[in-house]
């Protein structure tokens, strides 16, 4: 095969919407220590890597979404692909949350805890 054929079927085989097989529908459930969910805390889910060949075919898929959580504290993302995805919250008065998961499932619910705020110390409070 020619460097030109193997050229324009790598660029067909790229030019593919990733296949549905490889996404996944996430449901964040953002609560607090004493389980209240916190509602409006901004929800930030980032696609990091992923595990299938088709990984690689993700020019026509949303690789991150930015949203705020409900009052039930839930945020939905429909559709990111399957493998290292990046969870980070926002919420007034918590701590800020940030962890990779890895996700392999067509569907899952992600439950998150925030932390109350820690006391801030220095060397000046003496």
């Amino acid at each position: 095969m020619g460097a030109m054929r193997k050229l324009v079927l790598l660029l067909a085989l790229l030019s593919l919407p990733i296949l549905a097989d490889d996404l996944t529908r996430l449901q964040i459930h953002v609560t607090n220590e004493r389980g209240k969910p916190v509602d409006r805390a901004t929800v930030i889910v980032k696609f990091v890597q992923g595990r299938s060949a088709n990984a690689l075919l993700l020019k026509k898929t949303r690789l991150s979404w930015e949203l705020k959580s409900s009052q039930e504290g839930i945020a939905r993302i429909p559709g990111i692909p399957k493998g290292k995805v990046l969870i980070q919250i926002n919420a007034k008065n918590y701590q800020t949350f940030g962890d990779t998961f890895d996700i392999d499932e067509d569907e899952r619910v992600v439950d998150i805890i925030l932390k109350d705020p820690q006391s801030q110390y220095s060397s000046h409070d003496r």
